[in-house]
């Protein structure tokens, strides 16, 4: 029976272009898990959209002179576009600054209002002399008091994960102009995870957390231990989503980003549903009290920082509202460094998705990046291991086996031969490329992507080992039948890798689908599609039909069926490259 498989992406900050580390950490794996389930014919719902709050995108305007909203009109396309080109399937990647959004939120807030896990309180907020206005937590850094971390934000530690407040780091300071902060007192709503925290507790101990990445579990261990309090859901911006109260000194006051981002999950559920023309399609995801959705399994992809907020947060607002279905994992990625140095956007350290788009083939980066995906550890770009993947791995490995079996099949048969009886080591070849469907299928299903893709290359390595064996262009001189039944074994094997592979390089295997003959889709592409909201305005959002796509089995490919000319899917990057690109790096950073 298919399962319903939630596939939640955090949601980037629309300031400014994704960079690599953004896609190896959060919307390439995701996208791999969401391929993989539909061609298991699971369904499947993969949600998202540019976060057009927080502070990032108020600053960003005021430094250029503009409004919020054309910073957001200027970066929400351009992450349209990398996403259709890199084939990310978003069944819909939408944005906070709808009409939609804004009373989902507000809705939201409303019922956990009524259920008394809000409450006011007076606080002291961080306040900066030079710029005279309060600063989001996220912009204040300090010495952590824990562990001595000297780079903590105002929130919490990224090195040992403690929660804490800006009063609580020493010497905390703007991380806009690297002064000294002062602290003045501000009204604001409280979500009371203190209260929260009996049934949050619970409803872990209650999960299946086998899966669970270390890190997710290290950063959610330190924050219970620590004890849950109150945390503010509204600042001093006026740039947001207004908060539904009377009370005046409220006015000025606006939802803190985290709050109504996580929130963005169910709008944009709702959202996809009224697009689809089935309004109420969204309970079968969101509504436990629905069959439908008891058998829903949430999954959440992020970075390591934004760890908290769905493993502790987010469950727990749920919980507070009620009756919603609560994640089953978070796979969360550890970060991407470039040329062993931290990538920093102010500095522009890093390599930008919309410049190296034009210079390399989609699954050529997809490939790097899943192959050397942070997953359990922090990993590394470079463009010398980029070089190597791609020749050694990708072309080498895989290219070479597709080049090798369809050219002879092509110019000898132009269509698959029929074998004759098998022998051992075709059966070998044959048994192995069919049980690697169940290896990949697991580790995939317990986001293990790089594990899945090395097993998936073990085949291929293997099947270019046995045509070296084989030898079946030496064959077709001396016996024709045999030569026949090696490149049909070649074939299905090639035809099996191209399923197995296709969660990761679908372009690819796109094409690989149609030389080997066959007419219909395996691969689905998203497509960028204009909207108009209920006020008027025009938007862009990114969607797809991937209904059709249902084929994780090794099948054998039919006896007889036509081929079609053969042509390289990938390109050999000579070594060259390494020191152009590296230039290029030197010359951008030397721009900030």
């Amino acid at each position: 029976m298919p399962e319903k498989i939630f596939v939640g992406l955090a949601w980037p900050y629309a300031n400014g272009p994704l960079h690599v580390g953004h896609i190896a950490g959060v919307y390439l794996p995701a996208d791999i898990f969401a391929r993989y389930h539909r061609l298991k014919g699971n369904e499947v719902l993969m949600i998202s959209g540019s976060d057009c709050h927080g502070t990032p995108i108020t600053l960003c305007a005021e430094r250029e002179g503009i409004t919020p909203e054309r910073v957001i009109q200027r970066h929400h396309p351009t992450f349209l576009n990398t996403f259709k080109t890199l084939g990310i399937s978003f069944d819909l990647f939408t944005q906070t600054l709808t009409e939609n959004h804004y009373g989902v939120t507000q809705e939201f807030f409303r019922r956990l209002s009524e259920k008394g896990f809000i409450y006011k309180e007076t606080m002291i907020g961080s306040w900066t002399e030079t710029l005279q206005r309060f600063l989001p937590d996220r912009y204040i850094q300090g010495i952590c008091p824990k562990c001595d971390y000297a780079q903590a934000r105002g929130d919490q530690c990224d090195k040992c994960g403690r929660l804490h407040d800006p009063r609580d780091l020493i010497e905390p300071r703007s991380t806009l102009d690297g002064l000294p902060i002062t602290f003045r007192q501000t009204d604001h709503f409280f979500l009371d995870l203190a209260r929260l925290q009996p049934e949050l507790s619970a409803w872990l101990e209650g999960v299946d957390r086998a899966n669970w990445r270390q890190n997710t579990v290290q950063f959610t261990q330190n924050w219970l231990k620590e004890g849950l309090r109150g945390r503010a859901i509204t600042r001093d911006i006026d740039w947001g989503i207004p908060v539904p109260v009377d009370d005046p000194t409220f006015k000025t006051k606006r939802f803190y980003v985290w709050f109504d981002a996580v929130i963005g999950y169910l709008s944009a559920t709702i959202e996809w549903a009224a697009r689809t023309g089935r309004p109420d399609k969204w309970r079968e995801w969101w509504d436990a009290k629905t069959t439908e959705s008891a058998e829903v399994r949430s999954y959440y992809f992020l970075g390591k920082d934004n760890i908290p907020f769905h493993s502790i947060v987010w469950p727990a607002m749920l919980i507070g509202y009620g009756d919603r279905t609560l994640p089953y994992d978070v796979p969360a990625s550890e970060f991407m460094t470039l040329e062993g140095e931290r990538m920093s956007t102010s500095a522009n350290w890093a390599i930008w998705l919309p410049d190296i788009e034009s210079r390399y083939l989609p699954d050529q980066i997809r490939y790097y990046l899943a192959a050397n995906a942070p997953e359990g550890r922090d990993s590394n770009w470079s463009w010398s291991d980029f070089i190597r993947r791609n020749n050694d791995d990708l072309l080498g490995t895989w290219g070479n086996l597709v080049h090798r079996v369809l050219t002879i099949a092509w110019r000898n048969f132009g269509a698959v031969p029929e074998p004759e009886e098998l022998r051992e080591t075709d059966r070998r070849l044959l048994a192995m490329s069919e049980e690697a469907f169940g290896q990949v299928g697991s580790l995939i299903e317990r986001v293990r992507l790089k594990a899945a893709l090395q097993e998936t290359l073990a085949v291929a390595r293997r099947a270019n080992q046995y045509l070296s064996e084989e030898k079946p262009w030496i064959l077709l001189k001396t016996d024709r039948s045999r030569a026949a039944t090696v490149i049909y074994t070649g074939l299905v094997v090639v035809n099996r890798l191209k399923t197995l592979l296709c969660p990761f390089l679908p372009h690819s295997s796109q094409r690989l689908h149609e030389l080997l003959g066959y007419e219909d889709v395996i691969a689905s592409t998203p497509e960028i599609e204009k909207m108009i909201d209920h006020d008027g305005r025009e938007r862009l959002v990114l969607s797809g039909d991937y209904s059709k796509v249902n084929r994780w089995e090794p099948a054998v490919i039919p006896i007889g069926q036509t081929l079609r000319s053969p042509a390289p899917l990938f390109q050999k990057l000579e070594e060259s490259v390494i020191e152009e690109e590296r230039e290029r790096l030197r010359r951008q950073s030397q721009r900030s």
